[in-house]
């Protein structure tokens, strides 16, 4: 940051101010803490000393603080992936089940929103797919934020929804599924496309930028027809804003396909891996006839589906972390 052309590549620098700004939040959350603890060590020695003084409800509040805090940063340290502290695209695709299935896969995406929201990460939509009566076939988010891939690689799955489907007249339990897909956000991706391997379309974009966003095809979706993997932007107010963010995407897509060392991998992110149907999903949020969510890959359950719903995943995130730091 001290070179004299720092400021010359804007994205660059408010990347890399944003990097220094998160390292020093780091380091001031340590330092505050240890301030913390030496001061509480001065008030037990005052408390032994003098016992007509009585600090020990103090100390004891402080120190449950402090408790709380060394939670958090422990699971930070179960965040060693190469990846880890990258941004996310977060993507979801309503599966099996209708109307119902598009409601369920709008549901996750308030859920991961608010999950974001909660962690003071920057979460915006770069692509959506409304559903015909309800809720979304598809949408893609773009979740800026540090450790956001690490703390939400986890999500990537089939998730179940079983309820009384708002969509039945005669109100019967339905159940629904919805695809969700996390990929890393990397920076400078080393991948060569011959152009004539991809195929790029325009189209009108439902995304902002209200009557001259109606008015041109700005949107695009971009095929790398060898591989079948697509990227689609429509959030940004010009096609050729489009067409980058869908390019760093696919790129992304590109980059992990061809790293990826077995084949089902490559499938979940040609979107053939898993259908998003029974007998696939990772994760079970039952609303009827009892309510409770279950990750089936950890055992971990709880009955308060609402707060879960409503963005609470540390929990259930936390459990997955630990599950694969004994891997």
């Amino acid at each position: 940051m001290a070179e004299q052309n720092f400021w010359q590549d804007r994205e660059q620098a408010e990347k890399k101010s944003k990097q220094l700004a998160n390292l020093k939040s780091n380091i001031e959350k340590w330092e505050n803490m240890s301030d913390v603890i030496d001061d509480l060590l001065e008030l037990a020695k005052t408390d032994k000393e003098d016992k007509t003084v009585n600090i020990r409800v103090e100390i004891e509040q402080e120190f449950k603080n402090i408790e709380k805090q060394l939670l958090v940063f422990e699971k930070l340290t179960f965040l060693k992936g190469k990846y880890d502290q990258k941004n996310a695209y977060l993507s979801i695709f309503a599966g099996a089940g209708g109307v119902d299935a598009q409601d369920w896969a709008e549901m996750l995406l308030r859920m991961y929103v608010r999950y974001g929201e909660d962690k003071g990460w920057d979460v915006r939509i770069i692509d959506e797919s409304k559903g015909s009566e309800a809720g979304i076939k598809s949408v893609t988010v773009v979740i800026e934020g540090e450790f956001a891939y690490g703390f939400l690689k986890s999500e990537a799955g089939v998730h179940r929804l079983v309820r009384i489907s708002p969509f039945d007249a005669e109100k019967m339990r339905h159940t629904s599924f919805a695809l969700v897909e996390v990929l890393p956000e990397i920076e400078d991706v080393e991948a060569e496309i011959n152009p004539d391997d991809l195929r790029i379309d325009t189209f009108l974009s439902s995304g902002p930028g209200g009557q001259h966003m109606q008015k041109t095809e700005s949107a695009v979706r971009i095929m790398h027809v060898p591989t079948k993997l697509t990227a689609v932007c429509q959030s940004e107010r010009s096609q050729h804003q489009n067409k980058e963010q869908a390019m760093k995407i696919l790129k992304t897509k590109l980059y992990h396909f061809y790293s990826a060392e077995k084949e089902e991998e490559k499938d979940r992110l040609r979107g053939e891996f898993k259908s998003a149907s029974w007998g696939n999903q990772i994760r079970s949020y039952v609303l009827h006839p009892y309510k409770m969510v279950k990750d089936l890959r950890t055992k971990y359950e709880t009955n308060d589906a609402q707060s879960i719903l409503d963005g609470d995943l540390d929990e259930i995130i936390e459990s997955n972390l630990k599950q694969r730091s004994k891997i």
